[in-house]
């Protein structure tokens, strides 16, 4: 039964990324909240995220919702931002997300919360 409530909150951990990288993958095209459709669009999916993460929260530690949440994610916007708008992270840049992807992965694979 463990197991199973484990998977179900990485699976609403999962929606939560992915919802949260599409929101703010497309936060630039509100142009500040300028344009009706992005915005409700980013509103939208930014409440879905934030349910999805208070739901991972009940059954995962809140340090390893919200450190694997906010790496995947800024990893990912960052991939986004490379593809869509041609801004590539400097080496610097670059190095910081390796570092911040090892770190996740040290968390989840090691990290035990009390």
């Amino acid at each position: 039964m463990k197991n199973i409530s484990l998977l179900s909150g990485y699976l609403f951990l999962v929606l939560g990324i992915i919802t949260g990288i599409a929101s703010n993958g497309f936060l630039k095209t509100t142009e500040g909240f300028t344009k009706l459709n992005p915005t409700i669009f980013c509103v939208l999916s930014i409440l879905i995220c934030i349910f999805c993460l208070s739901k991972a929260m009940t059954l995962i530690p809140v340090s390893t919702v919200y450190a694997t949440y906010g790496a995947l994610t800024i990893t990912a916007v960052t991939l986004f931002g490379v593809f869509k708008y041609n801004q590539t992270p400097n080496t610097y840049g670059t190095i910081g997300l390796i570092l911040i992807v090892s770190g996740v992965v040290l968390l989840n694979l090691f990290g035990k919360a009390k």
